[in-house]
């Protein structure tokens, strides 16, 4: 099932999400501009390495649980993050307001890359990517907009579109990761092909978000609160 939009209009314009975005490209396209062995060399240093982490407590070490949240491995990698961002993070951001809503972003990211950290504290490979925060965003959509629909693709013979509530959606999501995540765990993840995700990241960066979400106050506008629904 592929995420076409959600059904929930939102009455700002969510500038920080799109800011966000432009961000992610750009850095993209630096680090590809880098060339191959550059780029690589970029991404061990500013992306969230467990080891390190645990092994040295600088302000340096500590910053890549942000910065990692900026890059991203490739463009599939970066479009499917980024496309999830565009569907959920701009209703989140009208109920959270600018400023709390990036406060509230680089949170979850960061708790999800210490999930992440915690759980493989050997590993020398380099956390990276934005799915974490973004996790955080879809467990607040979840719980702040339960009645709305997620327009989906569902290419089963025909592309179907299909409006699938927004709890079963993101609900089945979260299942999936949950799953992936048990297996890791289990060490069958080289075997069923799951290796090389941040699936507990994911897991830890939804939950974030739903307790973020209940604790952080509301944009003051009472009006931004539910959105507009639309067809």
């Amino acid at each position: 099932m592929i995420p076409i939009r959600d059904t929930i209009r939102p009455r700002h314009t969510p500038l920080v999400n799109y800011a966000l975005i432009l961000t992610n490209v750009i850095l993209l396209i630096h680090v590809q501009r880098l060339g191959a062995s550059a780029g690589e060399a970029y991404l061990l240093e500013h992306g969230a390495v467990p080891v390190q982490l645990l092994s040295a407590s600088g302000p340096r070490e500590a910053f890549t649980l942000i910065s990692s949240l900026f890059l991203h491995g490739g463009w599939l990698h970066l479009l499917s993050n980024m496309w999830a961002l565009w569907i959920f993070g701009d209703n989140v951001e009208d109920r959270l307001g600018p400023v709390g809503y990036l406060f509230f972003y680089l949170a979850c990211g960061a708790i999800a890359n210490l999930v992440h950290v915690h759980l493989n504290p050997a590993s020398d490979l380099p956390v990276v990517g934005a799915s974490g925060a973004i996790a955080g965003v879809m467990g607040a959509y979840l719980l702040t907009f339960p009645r709305a629909r997620v327009i989906t693709l569902v290419p089963i013979g025909f592309l179907w579109l299909i409006r699938v509530p927004a709890v079963l959606y993101l609900g089945g999501w979260l299942l999936l990761q949950l799953f992936s995540g048990i297996q890791t765990l289990t060490g069958e993840a080289a075997q069923s092909g799951l290796g090389g995700v941040a699936w507990w990241a994911h897991v830890g960066g939804f939950l974030a978000g739903m307790l973020l979400i209940r604790v952080m106050p509301r944009r003051r506008s009472g009006s931004a609160l539910r959105g507009i629904e639309r067809g």
